[in-house]
């Protein structure tokens, strides 16, 4: 279904396997399709770009040439992965040179009734782009190609009264392992991660020594990420698990902080301050600084005079 200018919605599953050229679902909210391709293919037929109105995960298993997911180039080998989220914008798929990988579909109302309808809305890695996929070790694709081929054989072979139960906790199990891993890839790629925490630190400076506040407000999670190209889901995580704050957190800490100079080497008013950080109304900042410190702006200053 269009949504505006060559931009398609695909509102089923049987919709994407009809525009990826696969097989009809035996599902009708669910499948799993094992995809090898030895020359250059498009996964999908999408115009231009796509919404779906469903989950998408792609575990890849080895790209031997260079594959695009979206409007971006990836350029990792094997042991992968990527989630998308239902309304997300994405593009077509192209492999070239062989490759194979796993694609996963779940419509929203598959997990209705199931505590998963409400989990898993809440993994942030649905939210990463592409560049920001999921790389695992040999014994971390072991573990998912396992649940990858059971979730497989359910589908295939075994539908009955018990086929959705173990499908959704297998499926469970995969969101479990996917923000286990991602933890450990945070912790693996430290010292990627200080690097972007270093950037946001200048950015943020930036932003409030340059007196951007007055103009653009206080500054968001996507301003930073816009800034670093990353996702701001990923931005958060990152920082979540480096000095654990999220990137909102990270913001009003430095705002607060900045602040604290302010109050305490100049004599503008403290609704003059409020206004050169960002913010609309002071009682707004009051509330803020007395949250983050305990004292109010003014209880503050008294202390250096």
């Amino acid at each position: 279904m269009k949504n505006g200018k060559n931009i398609n919605r695909l509102q089923s599953i049987n919709e994407i396997h009809d525009a990826c050229g696969l097989p009809k679902p035996k599902h009708p909210l669910i499948s799993l399709t094992h995809i090898e391709k030895e020359s250059n293919t498009d996964e999908n037929q999408l115009t231009s770009l796509g919404i779906l109105d469903f989950y998408k995960i792609t575990f890849v298993l080895n790209n031997k040439g260079r594959l695009r997911y979206g409007q971006d180039y990836y350029d990792f080998n094997e042991g992968s992965m990527m989630f998308l989220a239902p309304n997300q914008v994405v593009g077509s798929t192209e492999y070239s040179g062989s490759a194979e990988w796993f694609v996963l579909f779940i419509h929203p109302d598959y997990f209705l009734g199931h505590p998963l309808a409400k989990k898993i809305k809440q993994y942030g890695f649905f939210s990463y782009t592409n560049t920001e996929a999921l790389h695992l070790s040999e014994k971390e694709k072991d573990i998912l190609l396992s649940v990858f081929y059971i979730i497989q054989e359910e589908l295939n072979e075994r539908i009955d009264e018990f086929s959705q139960e173990v499908i959704l906790s297998q499926i469970d199990l995969l969101m479990n392992y996917a923000n286990r891993f991602y933890k450990r890839q945070f912790i693996t790629r430290k010292t990627t991660n200080k690097d972007i925490l270093h950037k946001t630190e200048a950015i943020l400076d930036d932003y409030f020594n340059n007196e951007r506040a007055i103009e653009l407000g206080i500054p968001s999670v996507q301003y930073i990420s816009e800034k670093l190209n990353i996702s701001a889901g990923y931005l958060s995580d990152m920082l979540r698990s480096l000095i654990g704050q999220n990137a909102k957190q990270y913001i009003h800490y430095k705002l607060i902080e900045k602040a604290k100079e302010k109050l305490s080497t100049t004599d503008s008013s403290v609704s003059e301050i409020a206004f050169e950080l960002g913010f609309e109304h002071s009682q707004s900042f009051n509330k803020l600084f007395k949250q983050k410190t305990n004292v109010s702006p003014l209880e503050f200053r008294a202390l250096f005079n």
